[in-house]
């Protein structure tokens, strides 16, 4: 249980990181890009609203935002590096060997 919690938990800061990722790229003020960001971490937590990707997506879209789904993905894996490094639990011996892997197909 407590696993689950953790894997929700850096869901949560990855999906904010994109969200800050995302702002960026739609122009939105200060304000709106801290809100954009922090919906985006709140569907972390709701299943039926955790398809980040699309979301992102039709967002992109609305707005005229060129950007393909293979790099809001590399995004959105690189942000989920990150929310590991930030989430302060130290990784088993697997979860190492993703990371290292991940990090050399992202190159």
């Amino acid at each position: 249980m407590a696993n689950m919690r953790i894997d929700a938990m850096r869901m949560a800061m990855r999906n904010k990181l994109v969200g800050m990722w995302a702002a960026r790229k739609l122009t939105l003020s200060e304000e709106d890009a801290k809100c954009y960001s922090d919906d985006l971490a709140r569907t972390a937590f709701d299943v039926k609203q955790n398809d980040i990707l699309a979301k992102v997506r039709s967002d992109f879209s609305a707005a005229g935002v060129v950007q393909t789904d293979e790099e809001i993905l590399a995004v959105m894996n690189r942000c989920w590096l990150d929310a590991g490094g930030r989430s302060g639990q130290s990784s088993n011996s697997s979860d190492a060997a993703l990371v290292h892997i991940a990090r050399t197909l992202m190159k």
